[in-house]
């Protein structure tokens, strides 16, 4: 035991005991069920505690404040705010340093380990993000479209067709009248004067599109 626990400890094999924690987590953490990274991970997180509890390196204290952090971090999951995650992920880093002979040394295997964890979550971000079912829990996804049904104001189809007066010049936007019925639209680009006979041509939600009209549209 005090072999391995000498071997664990070395200042060397912390830093990848942390790695191999932290992206392991990482990976799981975005991913279905529980898997090998997962457990890779939780066994070197284990490793790591075991290792500087039997040397005598760490007490039972570092393990409270580290289960507690992992409390706070599920807990993110339930309570608004970030608070609870960003006091969990403060107390797993304060209990890992704390386990450490050598506070320093320590930090910087803890530096390591959230580079690596960084890294590994861009590269997930980056290949396999869009594919992930907790990226649907944090990222809106759907798109509030009109073929899904989805309208900011009253969309006026039946206007499509008809034909109006306009009231002010359309600049490209202005006021037109249909049935006495003031509404404002927008030319279909070009300019058009006041009192000239137009016809809408495209409703698009509550934008309502006209376009000037030629001989024949006016008494439609």
């Amino acid at each position: 035991m005090e072999s391995l626990a000498r071997f664990i400890t070395n200042p060397i094999i912390v830093p990848i005991l942390l790695s191999i924690a932290s992206l392991g987590l990482i990976i799981e953490l975005y991913s279905p069920g529980f898997g090998v990274a997962g457990t890779m991970g939780l066994i070197s997180l284990v490793l790591f505690f075991f290792g500087h509890l039997v040397a005598g390196l760490a007490g039972y204290e570092t393990i409270i404040i580290f289960v507690i952090g992992v409390i706070l971090i599920i807990g993110e999951f339930f309570l608004p705010g970030g608070i609870s995650g960003i006091l969990g992920a403060a107390a797993i880093i304060f209990s890992i340093v704390l386990a450490g002979g050598d506070i320093e040394q320590m930090i910087i295997a803890v530096i390591i380990a959230l580079t690596v964890a960084i890294v590994g979550m861009v590269i997930i971000m980056k290949f396999f993000g869009k594919g992930l079912k907790v990226f649907n829990k944090v990222i809106l996804s759907d798109a509030t479209t009109t073929e899904k049904g989805y309208v900011s104001n009253k969309n006026r189809v039946e206007l499509v067709g008809k034909s109006a007066i306009t009231m002010t010049p359309l600049r490209p936007s202005g006021t037109i009248r249909i049935d006495n019925e003031r509404i404002d639209a927008v030319s279909d680009g070009s300019f058009i004067g006041k009192d000239k006979h137009v016809k809408v041509i495209k409703v698009e939600g509550s934008r309502i599109v006209v376009r000037e009209a030629v001989e024949g549209e006016a008494t439609e």
